[in-house]
């Protein structure tokens, strides 16, 4: 399975703090926000991973990640001229994904839970065509909300309902087997002229392919658009870093945990950035003692992505 980050758009909600740089290379509280998607993907095991955004803010993307082996991964690169609406990422990385599944996720979209990993490996892991995300929230109607029937299987998904049907609105996480190029090939424009990632479900959901998982009590799912968002989700990451010891979306510890790369070269990481709070906390996790009942160094559900 490959991974794609979709990272374009203008940020203009974010103007004039996006006049500069993409909104997903702001600051979320200690990491450049695209840290957060990353290793969200990398928590499900993937290594191989496409970055889309614009021409303007490719070069910015590739100074700030580089090509990823420092973190056992790998990273390309594409660019997406203009909006053209999430769907058409697909189209973007055809090339990239040569016929593999693939798991898409927005570059401004925030994933917090300890069950977490084990929730995007068994999406990975589905048999199914497709697996999304639904997530509650008390204003469905700026979403793309999923209908349940009573069996709790889903029943519909309509792309921001004037009248929802329900709260649970789909998260911006997907996880499409290789028809998801074919199907997005068969969309007509929406009303605003974008490819919709809400007629792609749909499709699977006709074909009877469809997995929802449920992000309910103890998970946290947060969209840095906007000033506001951008500040709370700022905040919510500080509350979690204070009061326990261990970071929130810390690459170099996800590939640690994950065994990607080993003890010498987490601490050769930290030691070119021994000055800085970030490297001190890469020499401790590199150090660290083992957890009471522990058998390995690290533990994905420890080091969890966002």
């Amino acid at each position: 399975m490959k991974g794609i980050i979709l990272a374009g758009g203008s940020g203009t909600r974010l103007h004039p703090m996006t006049l500069a740089s993409s909104k997903q290379l702001l600051p979320v509280y200690d990491k450049p926000m695209i840290y957060y998607p990353l290793t969200t993907l990398m928590l499900a095991g993937i290594r191989e991973f496409l970055v889309i955004s614009t021409p303007r803010d490719l070069p910015a993307f590739e100074r700030v990640l580089g090509d990823g082996s420092q973190w056992g991964i790998s990273l390309s690169y594409a660019v997406q001229d203009q909006p053209r609406g999430i769907a058409h990422a697909y189209l973007v990385a055809e090339d990239f994904l040569n016929g593999e599944r693939s798991a898409l996720i927005l570059g401004d979209n925030i994933f917090y839970g300890s069950g977490l990993p084990d929730k995007l490996m068994k999406a990975r892991e589905s048999g199914h065509g497709a697996s999304v995300f639904a997530y509650q929230v008390h204003d469905p109607e700026r979403y793309g909300v999923v209908e349940f029937d009573d069996g709790g299987r889903p029943r519909s998904i309509v792309e921001k309902p004037r009248e929802p049907l329900s709260d649970w609105a789909v998260t911006g996480l997907y996880f499409h087997d290789a028809r998801a190029i074919d199907i997005v090939r068969s969309l007509r424009p929406s009303a605003r002229g974008e490819l919709e990632i809400t007629d792609v479900n749909r499709a699977y959901l006709e074909m009877g392919a469809l997995d929802v998982e449920f992000l309910g009590r103890g998970y946290a799912w947060l969209d840095a658009g906007t000033p506001e968002s951008l500040l709370d989700a700022a905040s919510f990451i500080q509350t979690l870093e204070s009061r326990q010891r261990f970071k929130i979306a810390c690459p170099e510890e996800v590939a640690f945990s994950m065994g990607w790369i080993g003890r010498e070269h987490l601490l050769g990481l930290a030691h070119a950035i021994s000055g800085t709070t970030y490297g001190k906390y890469l020499s401790w996790i590199a150090t660290e003692p083992l957890p009471p009942g522990s058998t390995s160094a690290a533990s994905p559900g420890r080091a969890l992505a966002s």
